[in-house]
């Protein structure tokens, strides 16, 4: 039977189809459902002006709130602290207001198609992000055991690397059919994508990636695991990822998720500000000029939420910290998942209590960085002994691990990432100060290259986060560990509520956390949709018959099921 998931135009003869992360758990092309000219959908005439709660000011919540905006209904959005989530871009005090750092998401893929959808409506400008060995990265060091090795290539590092990165391809090849679930994601080819990913969920969803690792011929030596854990591929080591579920690691490496980053220019946290500004050319109900700001009085979102209750009719009652009440038809929930278990009073009516299991199982990773300003880019000045940089892109076992070099060009004053961490790397950071954080890190850089007077180019205060610390997020993104496949599932699907008793409909889960590629701006995008569909639907909307929306096409494209006994 031919597919009705709707396709990419085919590529050029010659060229290889480009990938994008729609898949493989539910293979549906989002991007081409925002490039269609019919729109995502629309809600009868009579539903025009209604109010629809969006919890949670992140890319996923305003992504939401804009499309149902542009159907004619009117969002009401709630954010306890500032509308970006974990796109957060901050400055450093005294410095250049256009110098930035970027606390959450930094980098993104070109397979993240629905982001760049966004991304383009609001004209923003991306670049090339200096991951390790990255074709525009000026080098790369390598710091392991106190042994440095200094790379433009990877080809350039010792042949122990090589085989390293030989392995994993192996890995992949012989234990995960990457070669053949590439071609088929490429090729938007659902019933093949569909049957190679049910058989690997079948027997992997119980594996971690480390145990994943084990298992493989191609890893079986122990120093081979450990440069791979400490190195890893594309944006650095992995180890901190080995207890997880090796399906979501697969789900990075199929789509990859992990290539060709580019970051924003200017800084990520101004797509959601933008989007929230953004007057849509065309739009159902409201007039020339309507944007999501104009929605709000004083054009901020509403305070946090304390309270979601049920009540009658099937309504969610959203009480803020203002105190004020209201009652909705419909709410869409994008904020992060264990917000519902603590912060936020919640009744036992919002959800199933399988649903309620799956949010409690949610297993977050812990993440930090910390960023100075420097005066200048030093690191392309030129050792004049060794014909290097003087610095370099750093992958390190040290207590910094990530060090990444961002700059303007030369001249202009520059952002060291002295540290990105995550995990148990991350926790060591947590009870220190942005100074002592600092001074660590300078000590352990200090060890790497000695002759370089790192301390003597900054030239404002470290600026730093912990996102494990963050009293509205409390990690920085879902990682799904083994066994955890079903829960996923549950929380993913939560937008088709006909499955669902009445009771327990109009309210739609959203977020990075609730999609399949957490920590993934696109997995933010994604659900988004999927929400906006739900709501759409719940309120007696549909989509046009050219343009099917990701509901209209569930039972073709529905996540694997695994028994539940």
């Amino acid at each position: 039977m031919t597919s009705t998931v709707p396709r990419a135009s085919e590529p050029a003869a010659g060229q290889q189809p480009p990938i994008t992360m729609f898949g493989p758990d539910f293979p549906y092309a989002y991007d081409d459902f925002l490039a269609h000219p019919a729109g995502l959908g629309q809600v009868p005439a009579t539903e025009h002006g209604t109010e629809v709660a969006v919890i949670g000011g992140g890319l996923s919540g305003i992504v939401t709130a804009y499309e149902l905006m542009r159907m004619g209904l009117r969002p009401v959005v709630y954010e306890a602290d500032r509308i970006g989530g974990r796109l957060r871009t901050v400055g450093f005090e005294g410095c250049d207001p256009a110098l930035t750092a970027e606390m959450g998401a930094m980098r993104f893929p070109p397979s993240s198609t629905a982001l760049q959808h966004y991304i383009d409506l609001v004209g923003l400008e991306t670049r090339p992000f200096p991951n390790p060995l990255a074709e525009t990265t000026p080098s790369t060091v390598v710091d392991l055991k106190g042994e440095s090795h200094y790379a433009r290539t990877l080809d350039d590092l010792p042949r122990v690397y090589r085989d390293v990165a030989d392995a994993w391809a192996r890995c992949l090849a012989e234990d995960a059919d990457f070669p053949e679930m590439n071609r088929a994601l490429r090729e938007r080819d659902v019933p093949r994508i569909r049957a190679i990913w049910a058989r690997l969920v079948e027997r992997l969803d119980d594996q971690t990636f480390y145990g994943f690792l084990c298992g493989s011929e191609a890893f079986s030596s122990f120093r081979h695991r450990e440069i791979f854990g400490q190195v890893g591929f594309g944006t650095g080591g992995w180890d901190t990822d080995f207890p997880n579920s090796i399906l979501e690691i697969l789900r990075v490496v199929y789509t990859e998720a992990d290539d060709h980053h580019r970051g924003i220019v200017g800084g990520s946290q101004q797509l959601p500000l933008r989007l929230w500004e953004r007057e849509p050319k065309k739009t159902v109900h409201w007039p020339h000029g309507t944007s999501l700001s104009a929605l709000h009085p004083g054009g901020a979102p509403r305070p946090a939420v304390t309270r979601l209750g049920r009540t009658a009719g099937n309504r969610v009652t959203v009480t803020d910290a203002g105190g004020d009440i209201r009652t909705y038809r419909a709410a869409v929930f994008t904020a992060q998942s264990w917000m519902l278990l603590s912060k936020i009073a919640c009744d036992d009516e919002l959800f199933p209590i399988d649903h309620w299991t799956a949010l409690e199982r949610t297993h977050y990773m812990e993440s930090s960085k910390l960023f100075v300003p420097v005066d200048r880019p030093f690191w392309r000045d030129t050792d004049p002994a060794t014909g290097r940089d003087v610095m370099s892109m750093t992958l390190t076992d040290r207590m910094t691990r990530g060090t990444y070099l961002l700059d303007d060009g030369p001249g202009r004053p520059a952002v060291i990432c002295l540290s990105y961490t995550w995990c148990d790397d991350s926790l060591k950071w947590l009870p220190l100060s942005p100074d002592e954080r600092m001074e660590v890190m300078l000590a352990s850089l200090g060890e790497i290259y000695p002759g370089v007077d790192i301390r003597g180019h900054i030239i404002g205060n470290p600026v730093t986060v912990s996102w494990e610390n963050e009293p509205y997020f409390m990690g920085a993104f879902k990682a799904n560990l083994p066994g955890h496949y079903r829960y996923q599932r549950r929380l993913f699907t939560h937008f088709m509520q006909d499955r669902l008793p009445e009771d327990k409909r109009g309210v739609f889960l959203a977020g990075d956390d609730i999609s399949w590629t957490a920590g993934w701006a696109e997995g933010a995008v994604q659900t988004a949709l999927n929400a906006v569909w739900g709501v759409m639907h719940h309120l007696g909307g549909r989509t046009d018959p050219t343009n099917p929306g990701p509901g209209d096409l569930y039972d073709e494209i529905a996540p694997v099921e695994l028994p539940e006994d």
